[in-house]
């Protein structure tokens, strides 16, 4: 039987995230849940549950770079999106994003009034995928009136190594590093992520990681013949604002309001 974290963060876990920029929660849903929010996103990309205001993307292995561009529009019946945004719009998804556990950790790092930036799914379809090169989320172009600190990596398939498994530089979030957009140039790599500061974040199926928004990852290409997928959620405070044009955000704590139009 799987052990669930319990539904508040721990005093040791929270000093971790702020000393180390992450820190794994193991399992927070039973299994069951898990494989409901895999057949679930299975019948998006399938179109057999549609929402019509979701950003997708299929992966460029998909055959078709023009579907390859991320826009709010169904790309066809197909497994291999690569993302898909918005995902707060379900049922399934948003009351998983609004555990307990998650609403604990929030309020302990953000506050009690907590919006979404995203809620998205990230996909490496089985012997494809892309390679993501070592970046800081938010770091350059999400525009917004106050950073962003908190992303909840959950997966949804076991990761590995040969599937792509999140790679990351701990203890490297204190501060912005590119000097240009979320992505570091090659000196900045060399410089803050050389590879013996590498950890791989292998996890089992419904493992949870929480990420500090500017710590160090990477991801590789998927070599096996599954896919690896995973539910990422970047929680923001309530009072955020997009700097270019004052929008707001899905607010998720306390209560769910959506943002007309979004």
């Amino acid at each position: 039987m799987t052990i669930l974290h319990a539904p508040a963060l721990s005093a040791a876990e929270l000093d971790q995230f702020h000393q180390q920029g992450y820190v794994r929660l193991g399992h927070v849903a039973p299994r069951a849940e898990i494989d409901a929010l895999c057949r679930r996103i299975d019948q998006i990309m399938l179109g057999k549950v549609r929402y019509d205001d979701m950003l997708m993307q299929l992966c460029p292995s998909a055959g078709n770079l023009e579907l390859s561009r991320q826009t709010k529009e169904f790309k066809g019946s197909s497994l291999k999106y690569r993302k898909i945004q918005d995902l707060e719009q379900d049922p399934l998804f948003l009351g998983y994003l609004q555990k307990p556990l998650f609403r604990d950790l929030t309020a302990k790092i953000i506050g009690a009034e907590v919006s979404i930036f995203r809620a998205m799914f990230f996909n490496k379809p089985a012997e494809q995928g892309v390679t993501i090169n070592w970046h800081q989320d938010g770091a350059g172009g999400w525009q917004l009136s106050i950073p962003p600190q908190i992303t909840v990596w959950t997966a949804l398939d076991d990761t590995c190594v040969a599937n792509g498994c999140l790679q990351i530089i701990p203890n490297s979030h204190h501060s912005m590093i590119p000097e240009t957009g979320d992505q570091l140039s090659a000196d900045e790599r060399t410089l803050h992520a050389p590879d013996e500061k590498r950890l791989y974040l292998e996890m089992e199926k419904g493992e949870v990681v929480l990420l500090h928004n500017w710590t160090l990852h990477r991801s590789e290409t998927n070599s096996t013949n599954r896919p690896r997928r995973a539910f990422s959620v970047c929680y923001i405070d309530a009072a955020t604002r997009q700097t270019s044009t004052g929008r707001a955000f899905p607010r998720v704590f306390p209560t769910y309001h959506p943002i007309s139009g979004n």
